[in-house]
């Protein structure tokens, strides 16, 4: 069985996250062969399509939102994501139970005792069916019916069990709004499909993330029962191990470049995919590294040579836009230069209405 490097795993996971080069696939394209973008931070699926696209521009995404073409809804790990509106379909279909699980567990559900969930799950769908609503709107009515009952933990009761969407326009580029929440199935039309079963999902993650573990596919998706899910897929799958001898699954025919493939400088937004969808994140931040990035997934990180290295930010003042690097180590002359480069590229994009644009990359240590 052949053995792969941190770095070889490095470059097969940037090369499939179109992270080592720009593709010209069309956004909806790319968003699904990535399953889906997270998106927390409402903007950040367009910082993560402009480090993965040619040429991208932000209407294409903030079309397809405001035309119901893709959504931001609860899926894997029951975190927010972009996805398509088919994606949004069939993945909740087979992650419901991940935010029914995570539901089970909490204060919400512990303060609800007693409490008919039924009613209240039909009485929160035909509100939020009625016009979408913000939590806080639904909470108050809600407590209307059920005055003795903490009025957000009966709002997020609905929030975990029923497939919501964010309407926009929140997560429209160019604007905002608050978190206004309808049903999946309303907003799109289309009834949630009755098979569950994970494989695809599971090949899917493989060829966008792979080659990765049973745990990797488990931390991703948050799933119970990976490992019988492999053994049903073991057919049709290739066989790696890394470095600590653990079995790594993959799709024929994905890409598996050379480890000594240069990678560019990428910056990428808060809470990006390829920081959180491995159970063993040493592919992409280093060990010394990895338990500060990961406090810190509210905080956009930047690539060099493939490796988280740093935080960035851009800070508007008047009409100047200034993007503020902070690399955890001294830069080499030719990487501070490649990621000046492509910082001016970023505020292009990001601040084209500046009147001045500058980026700053600071000393390691300073603040």
């Amino acid at each position: 069985m052949t053995t792969l490097s941190a770095r070889a795993l490095n470059r097969a996971l940037l090369a499939r996250q179109h992270l080592l080069a720009r593709t010209d696939r069309p956004a909806a394209d790319t968003i699904e062969h990535l399953v889906g973008l997270q998106a927390q931070a409402p903007l950040a699926p367009y910082v993560g399509l402009w480090s993965r696209l040619q040429d991208f521009d932000p209407a294409e995404l903030a079309g397809a939102l405001a035309e119901r073409r893709a959504v931001r809804i609860t899926l894997m790990r029951a975190t927010i994501h972009l996805v398509t509106a088919r994606d949004a379909l069939r993945l909740r279909a087979v992650t419901q139970r991940v935010p029914e699980g995570v539901f089970s567990t909490t204060q919400f559900r512990r303060d609800l005792e007693g409490v008919d969930l039924a009613d209240l799950l039909q009485r929160a769908r035909a509100l939020v069916e009625e016009r979408p609503r913000t939590r806080a709107e639904l909470s108050a009515l809600l407590a209307e019916h059920w005055p003795d009952r903490e009025p957000s933990s009966l709002a997020y009761a609905f929030s975990f069990l029923v497939p919501l969407v964010h309407v926009p326009p929140r997560g429209l580029w160019g604007t905002t709004g608050p978190v206004a929440l309808t049903t999946l199935d309303s907003w799109l039309g289309e009834p949630l499909p009755r098979t569950t079963d994970p494989d695809d999902a599971v090949l899917r993650y493989l060829a966008a993330f792979g080659p990765a573990s049973v745990a990797d596919i488990a931390k991703w998706s948050r799933l119970t029962g990976i490992r019988a899910v492999v053994e049903r897929l073991r057919p049709q799958l290739r066989s790696f191990r890394n470095e600590r001898g653990t079995e790594l699954l993959d799709v024929p025919g994905a890409a598996l470049p050379d480890a000594a493939t240069p990678a560019p400088p990428r910056f990428l937004p808060e809470f990006d995919n390829v920081l959180v969808a491995h159970a063993n994140r040493a592919r992409i931040i280093e060990e010394h590294y990895n338990a500060g990035v990961i406090a810190s997934l509210g905080r956009p990180t930047l690539l060099v040579g493939g490796f988280v290295r740093g935080y960035w930010k851009v800070v508007r003042e008047d009409g100047a836009a200034t993007l503020l690097v902070e690399p955890f180590e001294a830069l080499s002359k030719r990487n501070a230069a490649a990621v000046r480069a492509e910082g001016r590229r970023l505020l292009a994009f990001a601040a084209p209405d500046a009147d001045t644009r500058e980026v700053q990359v600071s000393a390691p240590g300073q603040d």
